[in-house]
């Protein structure tokens, strides 16, 4: 159990995803949102190269924006965690000095190297508890190869899929034409490890194939192909650990092509929000009771973002994708959603925090000998 003083928690931002970016903004709105009163607070930067760096003061965190963020490797401290004898440990590296025990992680990182599990596994192994869901989540979660054929087996609606390997092309690439036949055109094409829309392309012509595989295929071995799907796009938040609670459904009506990265991040008239959406009262309670039941299949508790398709044809509910460490930016779609529970921000950082604390105290009790 912790002591009854302040919680002292780590925010780890950056990262080595395409996603460096948008992870700083997320670890600067966190950092403003924790409570000095309640919290002792330690920002880590994470560089592009996986080097661990404290960011000295909030101010310095506070100047980084989406068009404009701060490089990170003019901060001179680099740091390790270690499970020291009392707990976990954040040292300063070259000297070994000591900067603070921790009582609990919050990496808002977001893509490979950060929500893939990775992170959340060296955690695990040094006894940090962390927000988030576990690794198991993070990296079921991650990989949508592996998320779409665990919610496929699970009864849950999806879209038609095909799944490309960059060593497979290579010998014998996959035609176009083959991929018309089977999902039709136009297609989207995206690599399976990535979030923020990058390397995401909607494919209309055999020249846009060629140009979208071949970025799509820098950023992951392996790219997912979907077919295109006319309808409303409509995500669901989720908190909780072992009774899940979804929010009220919000829709994203993009005002580009598709919902790009620019269209999230950069321009403010890049995608309009219904919130909550415009359903029937069946369908939010639809949209919610999946949303929880993905959460569930793919072992995602903490905070997940679903995001799905209602089709324009049918009406039916088709899950996209999960995000399972959504952007925490002014404009990110996870606490906007939350708010509609009644949660402000800062209110849903403590309860996220809280629930990573209570998994961890919770697993500390489980026998690991015979």
């Amino acid at each position: 159990m912790l002591c009854m003083g302040k919680i002292r928690v780590a925010v780890f931002c950056g990262g080595q995803s395409a996603e460096h970016d948008v992870s700083l903004a997320s670890g600067k709105n966190i950092a403003d949102a924790l409570d000095p009163n309640r919290y002792d607070i330690t920002l880590v930067a994470i560089d592009r190269t996986g080097v661990l760096r404290l960011i000295p003061h909030i101010d310095e965190l506070r100047k980084t924006t989406l068009d404009k963020p701060i490089d990170v490797t003019r901060f001179g401290t680099k740091v390790a965690l270690y499970r020291g004898e009392s707990g976990p440990v954040l040292v300063e590296t070259g000297t070994g000095k000591k900067l603070t025990d921790l009582d609990v992680a919050f990496p808002i990182l977001h893509g490979p190297y950060g929500e893939d599990g990775t992170v959340q596994g060296f955690f695990k192994f040094i006894g940090l508890p962390f927000v988030g869901p576990s690794v198991l989540g993070s990296s079921a979660g991650m990989d949508k190869d592996v998320t779409k054929r665990l919610l496929r087996d699970a009864g849950i609606g999806i879209g038609k899929f095909e799944i490309l390997h960059r060593h497979k092309e290579k010998a014998q690439p996959t035609s176009f034409s083959t991929l018309k036949t089977k999902l039709g055109t136009p297609f989207f094409l995206k690599p399976v490890n990535m979030g923020s829309s990058i390397g995401v392309h909607k494919v209309n012509s055999e020249e846009s194939y060629a140009k979208a595989i071949a970025n799509a295929f820098l950023f992951d071995t392996k790219v997912i192909v979907e077919e295109f799907i006319e309808g409303r796009e409509i995500e669901c938040a989720v908190i909780g650990l072992h009774n899940l609670q979804a929010s009220p459904p919000a829709e994203i009506i993009p005002k580009h092509e598709f919902y790009s990265y620019e269209a999230k991040y950069l321009d403010e008239n890049g995608a309009a929000i219904e919130l909550p959406a415009k359903v029937t009262p069946e369908q939010a309670k639809e949209f919610g009771r999946v949303a929880i039941q993905v959460c569930e299949t793919l072992e995602c508790r903490g905070l997940s973002r679903v995001d799905f398709f209602l089709r324009k044809s049918d009406g039916a509910i088709l899950v996209n994708e999960i995000n399972t460490l959504p952007g925490f930016t002014k404009i990110s779609m996870y606490p906007k959603m939350m708010e509609q529970t009644g949660r402000t921000y800062s209110g849903l950082i403590d309860e996220l925090i809280k629930l990573a604390i209570e998994r961890r105290e919770e697993e500390a009790g489980l026998r690991v000998n015979a």
